[in-house]
């Protein structure tokens, strides 16, 4: 068998002008074994004209193939291309029975088994060329079918699939269970889905659909505890996108499997949407974390409409399906729900992702051009920060110029025009336009063809009896935006005294009577994309009051302001950590909190002060949890004691305090320890060297799950031995059988800053070694080893040199050489905020 070789956008298109595809009947036997399964298919399809094209598959072993009835040679499989030869004007039909190959990576079609109780589950990830690990397929966008399966399956498990799954008999020879799929409308291959195995579901009827939420036995009891919450979610997003919308949801039913080992948050699955199972809590969250599952479930339903109904004509356009379901999710959820304050998250977590990403080497437009995505590798690396992050809040300034009536009636047409078809963003801003007088064409390109994020600096003057604002945008893009100033009030509090609705760049000069105020915030109400400075006055004052300003969502943006300063080099790391002890302890928001206490533990006392310098940023952070512990001791706001105990945990520089509450089982005052604290407190502990290798498989006989061994995976590799170091490194690099789950767990715990000197030996090590196991494994284990097992701790110019001589290495392949390139970014970012 030949190279796997990606889909250019080239012959893609030359094959949609050649084929139509209609439909697919894909049957699998999942009972075969715990390592491959029997799939067979047949493609129903017409050529327009004479011509040669082919199919996609890569096969543990090709059985038989025929075309029309007529034998094809097995052997003429090219890597993961069968040739089809001759083809004639008209109907035809393809065959093709193959062994495939499980996967453990979460590519295809992965199986997990479940250490609680030994049951296995499968599930498929079709996405991008993954359908090829399943069954064959014209593996394109633009070649939408029709799918049905059928599944031959232990009797005992449950099938979900796309369609309404039925069980239809057993097999006589096995008693097997036989399980049918409902055909579905058209979509595309990259959209079928399947999954079985012995689901615990919890099902219901909403608007004379069928909705059911699924997961493994072992976490029944936690998925029962919050079915309420998760479909009453589901259901009010689904009527509130029917209130938006013309267009009718389109598939026959709507499942929800929480699937073990998921790479991503979620996939949007017609009919049957997949999740990471770790939004199946099985221990105590902050309400933000809920407010963050609901947000992804109402980013996968808007999904069915961007990216199901209307698809992509080729990944350039991934932003259509990204950009508008991050959006519609934050929105409608705040519509919708009881989560009210998704876009104070949205700011505290997702546009730092996108702000990040957007100043990096591999930054590209929201919507790259065609020819900056020519194959199916190059297209995989652009989900990211900007396809999602930025997408929405360029969206979200599109609503805020273009009003909100028009934007989603700019939508509608969209859907009415290329429903069960595909679209481009000519297509969607054609249909923006037909709905406003307002120029989105040149929106768009401004817009959403530009790279890098705008800065907006505020100007103010002080003059006799009144003050002025002028706005520098560095920058090339137009903002819509409000400007808030406060004053500060005699209990200290900042009262908003003014909003002031802002076009930028503009030549006028705005002017005011009476003294300048205290505090000017750019952006308030964050409905823009960019980068916000803060006048010297505003900075001093938000450094000493920024807990006293009303609105959480203003605060995000302060916040996002200092964090932007600290990676820029113009504010020192410690004065970020001094705001911190001085206003953390006092916010009441749980996603400013967390987003807060994130950036200071992960990246300020990991990446941003020097190693001198980390246990006074320990210090500082610890400083601050310890206060919200106190101030959270009556109960009142166990979302916020829960985030204070993980960061005290994690920022813990002794073990006495966490060894005992460990010992004892609760932390003081509460709360008691749950799975996920325990774990947490032995990692720390077996970071700074206070547990042994004996303490964490004692934890693990105590708790068998996935989550447990992927608890203990990661305190063995923390701990601060060298036989400990060298053997998770054998496990990582060299033990090609580790999941994608305990591979990412593994190496979370490798890489410490406190034990910088006797890993000292791995950094130069870590390149080469990456390269060969991401050639061996894939994109999946690939960018694992680039974004976890990086030695991000060694903040170093020799780290630098080896990872841009690396990437000189033609033998990277892309997902692994995208990642390194922003690691090694961020890295030098690093660099220079020491030494600013």
């Amino acid at each position: 068998m030949g190279r796997m070789s990606a889909l250019t956008r080239t012959e893609a298109q030359l094959r949609a002008q050649l084929i139509d595809v209609h439909h697919y009947v894909v049957s699998l036997d999942l009972t075969t074994g715990d390592e491959t399964f029997d799939s067979s298919t047949a493609i129903r399809f017409t050529a327009r004209a004479a011509g040669d094209t082919f199919v996609e598959l890569k096969p543990d072993e090709l059985l038989t193939a025929t075309l029309d009835g007529n034998p094809l040679d097995p052997a003429t499989l090219d890597g993961n291309r069968l040739p089809l030869t001759g083809l004639t004007p008209g109907t035809h039909e393809l065959s093709i029975a193959a062994r495939m190959r499980y996967s453990r990576t979460g590519e295809g079609l992965h199986r997990f088994t479940d250490p609680a109780d030994g049951e296995a589950y499968v599930y498929s990830q079709m996405f991008m060329d993954d359908v090829q690990r399943v069954f064959p397929a014209f593996d394109q966008p633009d070649l939408k079918a029709v799918f049905e399966f059928t599944v031959a399956a232990p009797a005992h498990w449950t099938v979900l699939a796309n369609g309404i799954a039925t069980r239809s008999g057993d097999r006589e020879e096995d008693g097997a269970g036989l399980w049918q799929s409902a055909p579905t409308p058209v979509i595309s291959t990259y959209l079928a889905a399947v999954a079985a195995g012995p689901w615990h579901s919890v099902t219901t009827t909403h608007a004379g659909l069928p909705f059911g939420i699924h997961c493994r036995k072992s976490l029944a009891p936690h998925l029962d505890a919050d079915a309420d919450e998760i479909l009453s979610v589901t259901t009010a997003c689904y009527d509130r996108y029917h209130e938006k919308f013309t267009e009718p949801y389109p598939f026959d039913s709507y499942d929800q499997a929480f699937v073990p080992e998921f790479n991503a948050g979620a996939m949007e699955n017609p009919g049957l949407v997949t999740f990471r199972d770790e939004f199946v809590f099985r221990s105590a969250v902050t309400d933000t974390e809920r407010q963050r599952r609901a947000m992804v479930i109402a980013h996968e339903m808007a999904h069915m409409w961007f990216g199901d109904l209307v698809t992509l004509a080729w990944f350039d356009d991934i932003w259509l399906n990204e950009s508008f379901a991050e959006y519609m999710g934050y929105q409608t959820l705040t519509e919708a729900t009881r989560f009210t304050g998704t876009w104070t998250e949205f700011g505290m977590e997702r546009k730092p992702w996108g702000y990040a990403a957007d100043q990096r080497p591999s930054t590209h437009p929201v919507a790259p051009g065609p020819d900056d995505v020519p194959d199916t590798a190059s297209a995989l690396l652009n989900f990211d920060g900007i396809s999602y992050a930025k997408g929405a809040s360029a969206l979200r300034q599109l609503v805020a110029w273009l009003g909100e009536k028009d934007f989603l009636a700019g939508i509608n047409t969209h859907f009415a025009r290329h429903k069960f078809a595909n679209a481009s963003l000519a297509d969607f801003v054609d249909s923006l336009a037909a709905n406003t007088d307002r120029d989105v064409h040149t929106w768009a390109e401004t817009w959403l063809r530009t790279t890098g994020p705008d800065t907006l600096t505020p100007r103010v003057q002080e003059g006799p009896g009144g003050w002025t604002l002028t706005v520098d945008r560095h920058g090339s893009r137009p903002h819509r935006i409000q400007a808030g100033t406060y004053t500060r009030a005699t209990d200290g509090t900042l009262e908003r005294t003014a909003l002031l609705d802002l076009d930028v760049p503009t030549d006028e000069v705005l002017s005011a009577a009476g003294p300048r105020p205290d505090l000017l915030v750019l952006n308030d109400g964050d409905l823009t994309y960019a980068k916000i400075r803060l006048d010297e006055t505003s900075l001093e004052t938000a450094l000493r009051g920024l807990s006293r300003i009303p609105d959480p969502l203003t605060r995000a943006v302060v916040w996002g302001s200092l964090r932007d300063m600290v990676r820029d080099g113009e504010l020192d790391p410690f004065d970020y950590l001094h705001t911190l002890d001085a206003h953390i302890p006092e916010e009441s928001d749980l996603a400013v909190v967390q987003g807060v206490l994130g950036f200071a533990r992960t990246q300020i006392a990991d990446r941003y002060v020097a190693p001198a310098d980390r246990d006074t940023a320990l210090g500082l952070i610890t400083s601050a949890t310890r206060d919200l512990l106190r101030r959270t001791e009556d109960g009142t706001d166990p979302g916020l004691r829960l985030a204070a105990v993980r960061t005290y945990i994690d920022s813990a520089a002794q073990p006495d305090t966490i060894a005992a509450w460990l010992a004892d089982g609760t932390v003081t005052g509460g709360p008691e320890l749950d799975p996920e604290l325990r774990w947490r407190i032995l990692a720390r502990l077996s970071v700074l060297g206070a547990v042994d290798g004996a303490a964490i498989d004692a934890a693990l006989a105590d708790d068998p799950s996935a989550t447990g061994q992927q608890g203990a995976a990661r305190c063995h590799a923390s701990l601060p031995a060298p036989e400990a170091k060298a053997a998770a490194w054998q496990r990582l690099f060299h033990d090609d059988t580790l999941s994608n789950y305990l591979f990412t767990a593994t190496a979370h715990g490798f890489w410490q800053p406190e034990q910088a000197d006797l890993v000292r030996e791995y950094a130069p090590r870590y390149y080469p070694e990456a390269t060969a196991l991401a050639t061996r494994r894939g994109p999946a284990i690939g960018e694992a080893a680039g974004r976890w097992a990086f030695p991000a701790h060694a903040v170093d110019p020799a780290n630098l040199e080896a990872g841009h001589t690396c990437l000189e290495d033609p033998a990277i392949i892309p997902m692994l050489r995208r990642v390194l390139v922003d690691q090694l970014d961020d890295l030098a970012r690093a660099l220079r905020v020491r030494g600013a």
